[in-house]
């Protein structure tokens, strides 16, 4: 208890004396909330991008391998005068992959096209179009916000049904309920029997909101499902307990087959995963934290040198007081904790305005761009915790000295 109210009593002490000195308090903390706030908003900018991006990679679904005629990134040169010429996906290796895959829980042939959806008056431009087999739910993760999915019925005939995104309803119905509708695309009639559940900008652009999905065979009489153009592909997903390397090399075995391919021969198909999406960005990401912790970083130490030159004027102008204290029975501690407090105090000050900043840019970013930014309680944690460090390792020097006085010089001391 002893502690605690001398504890208390320095932390007193260090609010008076910063009280008593507005104009240098203020002008002291700035070096330390220019610091913080610079810190915190890089590590908030970078982590809800992050964060953005693996929601984004997961909507893509988890444990997927995508087959496709180009591969989303290589090393070294993309040699995209070699991959135009390879074969698209078609519709019989997807069936064929199906039949014979061990380690897959399910395979879906996927082709998107573009066009403009209309019901009565309205009308929707650049909607994209998803024709797909069955399972594309065990593939992709969605959820509806109202209605259904379709029933392995539907895919096997080929039914005119379809689940519309979000946007596309919002265009479209406005304030009228789409479930059981009809809308026109692409000289088609089809009826909605779903919506999905507004997902927002995707970083890897494959938001459902401006998405029509619906069974491939119905697609098939308005496109070619199988025309290079549209760049069809086929999704499959490994089996819980199989890997995504193991679902790889089973897939290699299996693709190669199909296309009758010599052992010397290059595969003419690619297998992309959702990791390679993510991984550049994240070595981006760390990049980009590293410039805000240097940038911070200096700020801080100018804020930190700032504190200590504050703290040893202070030490200064209470020798006397610091004397009269000892001489009185303080111990040499209680001095130290003393100033040490005011240090601490006042680059939390300055870190709390650096905290309150960022979440004000935050709310202007979040308001401006409609993006998504969160200021974590992790990174609100660390600004605190920056900020007692720089306190402790700016403050300890000059209380330090301060505890060090001999009283009698102390009070004999006109400072």
């Amino acid at each position: 208890m002893l502690f605690l109210n001398l504890l208390r009593e320095s932390f007193l002490f260090a609010l008076n004396a910063l009280r008593v000195n507005r104009l240098r308090t203020v002008l002291s903390l700035l070096g330390i909330t220019i610091g913080i706030f610079a810190i915190i908003a890089v590590f908030t900018a970078v982590d809800s991008m992050a964060n953005k991006i693996k929601t984004s990679v997961q909507s893509l679904g988890q444990n997927v391998v995508f087959i496709q005629k180009w591969p989303w990134f290589t090393k070294g040169d993309y040699a995209w005068w070699k991959y135009m010429n390879r074969p698209v996906m078609k519709i019989d290796e997807a069936d064929e992959l199906t039949r014979r895959l061990t380690g897959a829980s399910a395979v879906v042939y996927t082709v998107n096209n573009k066009s403009t959806a209309h019901y009565q008056t309205s009308y929707v431009e650049n909607v994209t179009i998803v024709g797909t087999t069955f399972g594309y739910n065990r593939v992709k993760n969605f959820d509806l916000s109202s209605g259904r999915y379709f029933t392995e019925q539907e895919f096997a005939n080929g039914r005119a049904v379809v689940l519309i995104g979000a946007n596309v309803a919002s265009a479209l119905f406005r304030d009228e309920d789409p479930l059981e509708k009809s809308i026109l695309m692409m000289g088609r009639k089809m009826t909605v029997i779903g919506v999905f559940k507004a997902e927002g900008e995707s970083m890897v652009g494959n938001s459902s909101d401006d998405q029509v999905v619906m069974p491939l065979d119905f697609a098939r009489t308005m496109m070619d499902a199988e025309k290079d153009e549209l760049d069809p592909y086929i999704m499959v997903r490994a089996k819980d307990g199989v890997t995504t390397p193991e679902l790889k090399d089973e897939l290699t075995g299996v693709m190669r087959s199909l296309r009758r391919l010599k052992p010397e021969e290059e595969d003419n198909y690619a297998l992309n995963e959702v990791s390679v999406l993510s991984q550049p960005l994240e070595s981006l990401f760390g990049v980009i934290g590293t410039t805000g912790w240097i940038i911070g970083a200096f700020s801080i130490l100018v804020g930190g040198f700032g504190i200590a030159n504050i703290m040893f004027v202070s030490v200064r102008e209470r020798t006397s007081q610091i004397g009269i204290q000892k001489s009185l029975g303080a111990k040499s501690w209680f001095i130290l904790m003393q100033f040490l407090a005011e240090s601490v105090v006042l680059c939390m000050l300055g870190g709390f305005i650096g905290l309150i900043l960022d979440y004000v840019l935050v709310l202007i970013a979040n308001k401006t761009l409609d993006y998504g930014f969160i200021l974590s309680t992790a990174n609100i944690s660390l600004g605190i915790t920056i900020s007692i460090l720089i306190g402790i390792i700016s403050g300890f020097i000059p209380a330090y000295s301060a505890a060090q006085l001999d009283p009698v010089e102390a009070i004999r001391s006109n400072s």
